[in-house]
C-alpha cells in the first residue's frame, strides 16, 4: 500500500462499495487468489470514465472480467469495452462472469496473446477514447507503442500498479533479484509516460500506484 492504511481506511469509508454482482465476484476472486483492481483504483476509474463518458475502452488484462463490468457499470452513457485476455483458466472464468453481469452485447473479451491482438487492432485501424492497462507489468513498453496509435486525441491512458507497492521507488538493488526486470522496465515505463510529447501524464500515489495519461 501506498498510502499509510489510516488514511486509506478513511478514505474507503466514504466509498459506497459495489453492487451485489461485484460484491460476489470480489469475494470469489478473493478466494481463488486471482488479483482485481483494489478499491481506490476502483473509485479513479470510476471518475475518470463520469469525467470523460468514453464509448469506446480498451482493457488490457480481463482476469475474471470484474473491472471490465465495473467501467461498464460507472458509464453513465452507451459504451463498449474490448478487454484482452491470455490464460485460458482466466478467460473462462471471465465469460462466465460476463454473461452473468448480462453484459455480453457490452463487452467483447478477445483470447490470446495481448502484443498480438494489439498489433492486429493497430493494423485495422481501431481507436478508443480510454485505454486501462492493467496486465504483466514488464510488457507494459511493449504494449504500450501499440497503445499509443489507437489512443484518440484527448483519450486517456489509465496504468495501474506502477509502484509495485513501493519497490520502484527503491534502489534496483534493495529489491529482490527476481523482481528487478519489472524494477527497470516499469521505470523505463513511468519515464516514457511523463517524458512522451504526445501526453501528459501525472503518477498517483493511488492503491498500488496508478498513471493517468491525457494525449494532446
Amino acid at each position: 500500500m501506498i498510502s499509510d492504511e489510516r488514511t486509506e481506511t478513511f478514505i474507503r469509508s466514504f466509498d459506497g462499495g459495489e453492487n451485489g454482482l461485484l460484491r460476489e465476484l470480489e469475494k470469489e476472486a478473493k478466494a481463488s487468489g486471482v488479483p482485481i483492481i483494489r478499491p481506490a483504483a476502483r473509485s479513479l476509474l470510476r471518475l475518470v470514465i463520469a469525467a470523460k463518458s468514453p464509448e469506446r475502452i480498451l482493457e488490457i488484462g480481463t482476469a475474471t472480467g470484474f473491472s471490465a463490468i465495473h467501467m461498464c457499470e460507472c458509464a453513465q452513457s452507451p459504451v463498449h469495452v474490448t478487454t484482452i485476455e491470455k490464460y485460458e483458466r482466466r478467460i473462462e472464468e471471465a465469460k462466465k462472469n460476463i454473461k452473468r453481469a448480462g453484459m455480453e452485447d457490452r463487452i467483447t473479451l478477445l483470447e490470446g496473446d495481448a502484443e498480438d491482438i494489439l498489433k492486429g487492432l493497430c493494423e485495422e485501424g481501431k481507436t478508443y477514447d480510454l485505454v486501462f492497462m492493467d496486465a504483466a507489468k514488464a510488457q507494459y513498453m511493449v504494449y504500450f507503442q501499440y497503445v499509443l496509435k489507437m489512443l484518440e486525441k484527448k483519450g486517456i491512458l489509465i496504468s495501474d500498479n506502477v509502484l509495485q507497492d513501493g519497490d520502484v521507488i527503491e534502489s534496483r538493488f534493495a529489491v529482490e533479484r527476481r523482481n528487478r526486470t519489472i524494477h527497470s522496465r516499469m521505470r523505463e515505463y513511468l519515464y516514457e509516460l511523463t517524458h512522451n510529447e504526445e501526453l501528459v501524464t501525472d503518477i498517483l500515489p493511488v492503491a498500488d500506484g496508478m498513471t493517468v495519461s491525457v494525449r494532446i
